[in-house]
């Protein structure tokens, strides 16, 4: 007998039973999948054949992560019922898991004409063994485990998409990802500064829209367009600081507060703009071609072809994330994050950083506005919608605890980056937005169940 076999986890016959079973199910599914799409007798037997080996070997690595070296409970004659159930309780979540995985497969490949495919199933194949290679290593990474997380689960997400979209990893597409990833990026900024501190910012969609109309209707008053972009940029700042102020004063209701201080803000810039107008909340115009090349897709930055609002968004998290980790700044964020008390006892001031930042909240959001305008062209008051949602998926995504005091913008990065693939992703397969947003749900659950098992913050300072 090997090293390897006298320490490797034993597993219960009730295990090995119901692993045997979904791995039989998963296959029988797909069987049925292949003979409704007409699919070649040949790609239905390969598929089903990898389809067992994948889940049976899945399965009991999985499985075998939960077993005590101690346990001994190998049934040699019988399975008991207490003996399932030990099992189910031991590991449901992982059935759940990939009862949940089958379900969606099974949904896509009834619904998107063409999905279940020989290549569509050796991606799921790829991606279940980045998983069990997330699970494997994770533990290795204690530290980083949410980073380390986040970019297997892009680096799958990524895989997937090239072998099953035509076009995915062309250098079109993926410019394409990184300027709207870009947007995101910027947009999160402050959402992540102010999760640091444990509140949470809903007027950003609401700044970003008012700003995307706000400067192209200063800038059609005769408004030099370098002045006005700086205008929007303060005058979002200074909402910022209003939400900031009201938030403080009002603890515990930030997301009331800002909530309503967006509704405000958004119905204020649509009576504003809309004064002697035919069209409500909407502005066109002339939009100045730098501001274009800064954010469209066919803009440059110093010959290269690529728009600059990617570089700035380089340059913005390399800042942020030396600056949360190196400086004081960063030291006392996290701190009041943490221990608000303990924090104001060595004479942190919680006031001077809650305002600080959901002013630079602000003037990001405001900033994010004014960039899309240059993508889009035109003003339009509900461009930032999509935002309310993902600018806190991408923090919750990349680790950053909404309670305050754990994560960093460079988790927030890869959150970002995560959820742009597979918007890209799902958008490749021509799902509506409703399939989007049901899979963005499913999938976000257990990203965030499987960061929440890093270590807090608090354990590191």
């Amino acid at each position: 007998m090997t090293m390897d076999n006298m320490h490797a986890p034993k597993l219960s016959l009730a295990t090995r039973i119901i692993g045997l079973l979904i791995a039989l199910g998963l296959t029988l599914a797909g069987i049925i999948l292949g003979f409704m799409q007409s699919l070649p007798v040949q790609y239905i037997i390969l598929s089903a054949v990898g389809t067992l080996a994948v889940s049976v070997w899945v399965w009991r690595f999985l499985a075998g992560q939960f077993v005590a070296s101690t346990s001994g409970e190998v049934g040699a004659t019988g399975v008991s019922a207490s003996e399932v159930r030990a099992a189910w309780m031991q590991h449901r979540l992982g059935i759940l898991g990939f009862l949940i995985l089958a379900g969606i497969f099974a949904g896509l490949s009834v619904s998107v004409n063409n999905f279940f495919n020989i290549y569509t199933i050796i991606s799921v194949l790829i991606l279940l063994v980045i998983i069990v290679l997330t699970v494997k290593f994770s533990h290795y990474m204690a530290e980083n485990r949410s980073s380390f997380i986040g970019l297997m689960v892009l680096a799958g997400l990524f895989s997937v998409g090239s072998m099953t979209i035509d076009g995915f990893a062309s250098t079109g597409n993926v410019k394409s990802m990184l300027v709207f990833a870009s947007f995101l990026g910027l947009a999160c900024v402050g959402q992540t500064l102010v999760a640091l501190l444990g509140g949470l910012d809903l007027s950003i969609p609401f700044i970003i829209g008012a700003a995307n109309v706000g400067l192209l209707y200063i800038i059609g008053h005769g408004v030099p367009p370098w002045l006005a972009f700086i205008v929007i940029i303060l005058a979002g700042a200074l909402l910022g600081l209003i939400n900031g102020i009201l938030s403080y004063r009002l603890q515990g209701q930030a997301l009331i507060v800002t909530l309503g201080m967006g509704f405000s803000i958004s119905g204020c810039t649509q009576i504003i703009t809309s004064l002697g107008s035919a069209y409500s909340g909407n502005v066109f115009g002339q939009v100045p071609s730098w501001l274009s090349n800064l954010a469209a897709m066919n803009g440059t930055t110093f010959g290269l072809s690529f728009p600059a609002v990617i570089a700035i968004w380089v340059i913005v998290a390399a800042l942020l994330i030396y600056a949360l980790k190196y400086t004081v700044y960063g030291r006392y964020l996290y701190a009041l994050g943490v221990n608000r008390v303990s924090a104001s006892r060595i004479n942190i001031s919680e006031k001077a950083y809650w305002f600080g930042a959901y002013i630079i909240s602000g003037a990001f959001s405001a900033f994010t506005g004014a960039l899309l305008l240059g993508w889009s062209g035109g003003g339009f008051i509900s461009v930032g919608d999509p935002y309310l949602f993902m600018t806190i998926a991408a923090v919750v995504v990349g680790g950053t605890s909404l309670l305050g005091g754990a994560g960093g913008y460079g988790f927030t990065v890869i959150g970002v980056l995560v959820l742009q693939v597979l918007t890209s992703f799902l958008v490749g397969l021509g799902l509506s937005f409703q399939w989007q947003q049901f899979i963005f749900g499913l999938l976000i659950l257990p990203m965030v169940a499987l960061y929440a098992r890093s270590p807090h913050i608090r354990t590191q300072i």
